[in-house]
């Protein structure tokens, strides 16, 4: 039902999530999948749904829009996303036989949202195929822009530092440097790999990067353990020491010809070593793996001097309350208008000597 090569909405990924209380009710994500299946009771159908009771860990921020509901008299929480925890990846929601099931499984994700008397229906970082078919569903489509990083001809580093012009490639080879001269060496191991202190160590970092901000992490160290750890794991750790200690560590999956840049934490601060673990040894994975395509996560508009170019995302919105859907619908429609100059704006002022467009 779900593409092989995307692995957000695998089974072991999801379930992991819930057995280990990364998602429950009580952390304001209550599963509440939807599934579809046929007389015989076969499934035919799913979608990955949570009802919310906040808005945090989604990264489609809609907090104006909550205050603007409670403005008018209406709670905006509970609502339910279809959309992949704490991930802002685009891929697909909606999983189906086929295409004509998908259109039953669209319209029983309405209906069943409507029966349910919750203030909104989401559905984030959807593929645009997919955003056009919630739009003819009446949703409204919002959009924004990541930078990711896609292969061309090259080879090797050299090869793609090759296709930026003269001060970006400088800047490159200048931050990289910095990083060798602190005598800090990386290497790439596979989940499974790694042992179960291996695997302290890292969440350890990763927890760490949370705590500076004064916020408990999304994922649990039991996650790791158990997902991290599983046989053929798509986690990648891109992991730095300095001399025989771990310093920081890039958490990436890999799904199809992508690697998804999903976490970072560092036990200290070093000039440009976050740039080196999350992007450019990333692009070095992609390039000796075969890679085509590195999604580095939301935001950032810091990449695009280093090699990513913007790329378009889309979220689909049903909204209640025909107040807030019209005023939603006038914001959107000045926001994606803005949107899309802003990366028309970025295109021709690209690093590279022929920036090519990605969607």
């Amino acid at each position: 039902m779900f593409p092989a090569d995307y692995p957000f909405t695998r089974h072991a990924f999801l379930s992991a999530l819930e057995t280990h209380g990364c998602v429950s009710a009580d952390k304001g994500w209550q599963p509440c999948h939807l599934l579809l299946e046929d007389a015989q009771g076969t499934l035919i159908a799913a979608a990955p749904r949570y009802r919310k009771s906040h808005s945090y860990g989604e990264f489609v921020f809609d907090f104006a829009w909550a205050r603007a509901s409670g403005e008018l008299g209406k709670p905006y929480y509970p609502k339910q996303v279809c959309a992949i925890p704490f991930t802002p990846a685009t891929g697909p929601r909606l999983g189906a036989r086929d295409a004509e099931v998908r259109a039953q499984l669209l319209t029983a994700l309405k209906q069943d949202w409507g029966a349910s008397g919750d203030s909104s229906a989401h559905a984030l970082f959807v593929d645009e195929a997919t955003a056009q078919a919630f739009q003819h569903a009446g949703a409204l489509i919002r959009l924004d822009v990541q930078f990711h990083w896609r292969r061309a001809d090259e080879i090797n580093f050299t090869g793609f530092l090759a296709r930026l012009n003269h001060d970006k490639r400088k800047k490159i080879l200048r931050e990289r440097r910095r990083v060798t001269e602190a005598g800090i060496r990386f290497e790439t191991r596979h989940g499974d790999e790694l042992g179960e202190a291996q695997w302290a160590e890292v969440f350890a970092l990763y927890s760490n990067t949370y705590e500076e901000r004064g916020q408990p992490p999304y994922l649990n160290l039991a996650f790791f353990l158990d997902y991290g750890r599983m046989p053929g794991t798509p986690l990648r750790l891109i992991l730095g020491y300095e001399n025989q200690r771990l310093i920081a560590c890039a958490i990436t999956v890999v799904g199809g010809e992508t690697l998804y840049g999903r976490h970072w934490g560092c036990a200290e601060k070093f000039h440009s070593l976050h740039f080196e673990a999350c992007y450019y040894q990333g692009i070095e994975f992609c390039l000796g793996e075969g890679l085509m395509h590195f999604d580095a996560g939301a935001q950032g508009e810091h990449k695009r001097t280093r090699g990513f170019s913007p790329v378009l995302t889309r979220s689909a919105h049903w909204l209640a309350d025909p107040r807030l859907h019209e005023a939603v619908a006038r914001f959107l429609q000045r926001e994606s208008t803005a949107i899309e100059q802003y990366r028309e704006e970025l295109i021709k002022h690209a690093p590279f000597r022929h920036e090519a467009t990605l969607g």
